[in-house]
């Protein structure tokens, strides 16, 4: 690890963590089994770290959660240290910054945490531009008098100052990444140049 942190204390970490990760989302081990056909007491012995980890093991864990394996097992981070800032908590969401541009275009993941019931709209206005696309879960974004609801690999943009509100549309978690930029930044889609063009008119 170059700190010198052993193996042994690497893998002793693993359980605790992947224990925050899985309360966090709001996912339980029954859960968890039934995504990853690892049993439920195994997942257990390896939360309580009587279960040594494995590869085996932590690759069906990092795909359920959607996080790099080195996330799982506490590797270091690479390239600037200043990019990986802590996570957010608001609104009872979790807000992960991935970039940190004062004044530009702020990235960020957002994780919404599973509901025994969906939530009843809020809207909120504020200057800017939103760009989101949905990598879990079922959207439920309301904007203006839309009311829409978005799944893995569907994205939408919207202008902030319109009432809007996100939140799971089922009671599940939810996890999206957003692009968000103060009025008049916005962000720029291009096509693949390789595929052919749809015939629908550009910005």
């Amino acid at each position: 690890m170059g700190s010198g942190t052993t193996d042994e204390e690497v893998l002793g970490a693993v359980g605790p963590r992947l224990r925050a990760l899985r309360r966090e989302r709001g996912i339980t081990l029954a859960d968890l089994a039934a995504t990853t056909g690892v049993s439920e007491s195994t997942l257990s012995r390896l939360e309580s770290g009587q279960r040594r980890a494995t590869l085996e093991l932590l690759l069906p864990l990092a795909r359920t959660y959607g996080v790099p394996l080195d996330d799982l097992v506490g590797a270091p981070r690479t390239g600037d240290p200043r990019i990986h800032l802590k996570p957010i908590r608001r609104f009872g969401m979790t807000f992960v910054p991935l970039s940190r541009r004062p004044g530009g275009v702020q990235a960020f993941k957002l994780i919404i945490p599973a509901q025994p019931e969906p939530l009843e709209p809020t809207p909120q206005t504020h200057e800017g531009f939103e760009w989101l696309y949905v990598l879990h879960g079922r959207l439920r974004l309301v904007v203006g008098e839309r009311d829409l609801v978005l799944s893995s690999g569907e994205a939408a943009e919207f202008d902030t100052s319109l009432p809007h509100w996100l939140g799971s549309s089922d009671g599940g978690v939810v996890e999206l990444l957003v692009l968000y930029g103060l009025q008049g930044v916005r962000a720029h889609v291009r096509t693949d140049p390789h595929r052919p063009a749809r015939g629908t008119s550009g910005r």
